[in-house]
């Protein structure tokens, strides 16, 4: 809870009772019940000293852990507390902005005063104007409207030719023109004094009228009553507007504060952040290669094992296949003509060794023997020859 002093003297010496209560906190008692009790009235007075720092100085971007970390500085913020206010002024300066301030009002009611009623007889002109164009105006009325015309144009003129205090009284007037010779476009004595007399019924007139648009404004239910009932009403409309006026000023300064009260728990909030990321980065840091190793253990014993059951599918597949295509028939078939095929083959190699002997006693008789052997298959392929084309023509006579 945020501390709120009634008085900015009493806030200066609480917190300035608060610091030496904290300073003297500091110290440790020899006795452990005695130094626990002192410990907790520590804690509490030195929440108490940062909630009422912080009120003091909203302006400032501190945090209670700032006041914690730094007692020093604390103690400093609670002693130039009672020298300085809730804005950082102190009490002489802050006296001479108020009389500042209060001038500058007056004067501001002044101008705006001024202002106002310039503005009312520039509306009430532009008024008869209109209602000129539209409808027939009484001539003494139309005198009336004129005349104060040509005398807001002639002091308006001469409050322009009029050189300020601030000025050179010797510089050239505007095209040569003097306030006299100005006031000599003055309507007559006798228009003015007139225009006079019958300005402040007319002005209290078009003030009311527009008093009570402002009022059919600021309550649109209220446009159908009397007019007395309006005119009471209106008595209390400046009341209502300072009052909902104080009311939107405090609501502001509510969202001010609760801005600040915002920006110091996002700033908070993201300071606590900023640590839980930086403890989770050193928690991978410290942790992410043992836990890596066996995870990749536990990665490898799983494919392993994934290894060694589709190698099992695979060969309990290539079972079923052979078991599909080879029956007990085809097995025993199989086997006579792999009986027989192993006979032909021994038959074949008893074959191979003998004519390996044949040959290798041929090449006992030399090279001419070679030749011979040569010549005698040569021979024998022209009888092959010879026979087969006397057969073919045999075969092509007897047709």
């Amino acid at each position: 809870m945020r501390y709120r002093p009634a008085t900015p003297h009493s806030n200066y010496q609480s917190l300035q009772t608060h610091a030496d209560r904290f300073s003297q906190a500091d110290q440790t008692p020899r006795d452990d019940f005695i130094g626990q009790s002192a410990n907790g009235n520590a804690s509490f007075r030195r929440a108490q000293l940062d909630s009422g720092i912080l009120a003091s100085f909203p302006l400032c971007d501190i945090t209670e852990e700032d006041l914690t970390q730094n007692p020093q500085f604390c103690k400093l913020l609670a002693t130039l507390a009672q020298h300085v206010d809730r804005t950082g002024l102190t009490v002489p300066l802050k006296t001479e902005l108020d009389k500042a301030e209060q001038k500058l009002q007056s004067q501001r009611r002044h101008w705006v005063r001024s202002e106002s009623l310039h503005k009312g007889l520039q509306e009430m002109i532009q008024e008869h104007c209109i209602r000129k164009h539209h409808a027939t105006v009484p001539p003494d009325q139309n005198m009336f409207y004129e005349t104060m015309e040509k005398c807001l144009l002639v002091s308006q003129c001469i409050r322009q030719l009029d050189p300020s205090s601030s000025t050179d009284q010797d510089q050239p007037f505007i095209l040569g023109l003097n306030p006299q010779q100005v006031m000599e476009l003055m309507p007559a004595e006798k228009n003015v004094h007139r225009m006079k007399q019958s300005l402040p019924g007319e002005l209290e007139k078009h003030l009311k009228k527009k008093s009570l648009s402002l009022l059919s404004y600021y309550q649109p239910e209220w446009e159908n009553e009397s007019e007395g009932l309006k005119t009471i009403k209106l008595t209390h409309l400046s009341a209502q507007l300072d009052k909902e006026k104080k009311r939107a000023e405090s609501v502001k300064e509510t969202c001010r504060e609760n801005t600040v009260l915002l920006q110091r728990q996002t700033q908070l909030y993201l300071s606590e952040l900023i640590k839980c990321i930086q403890l989770l980065q050193s928690l991978i840091l410290d942790h992410r290669l043992r836990i890596q190793t066996d995870l990749d253990r536990k990665k490898l014993d799983y494919f392993e094992g994934k290894f060694e059951l589709v190698l099992q599918k695979i060969k309990t597949e290539m079972v079923e296949i052979q078991l599909d295509t080879y029956t007990t028939d085809s097995i025993s078939a199989h086997r006579k003509i792999r009986e027989k095929l192993e006979s032909e083959l021994k038959a074949s190699q008893v074959d191979k060794q003998s004519v390996e002997l044949k040959l290798a006693s041929f090449k006992i008789l030399g090279e001419e023997f070679e030749g011979l052997a040569e010549e005698y298959c040569r021979l024998r392929q022209e009888i092959e020859m010879k026979n087969w084309a006397l057969k073919e023509l045999t075969q092509y006579s007897n047709k």
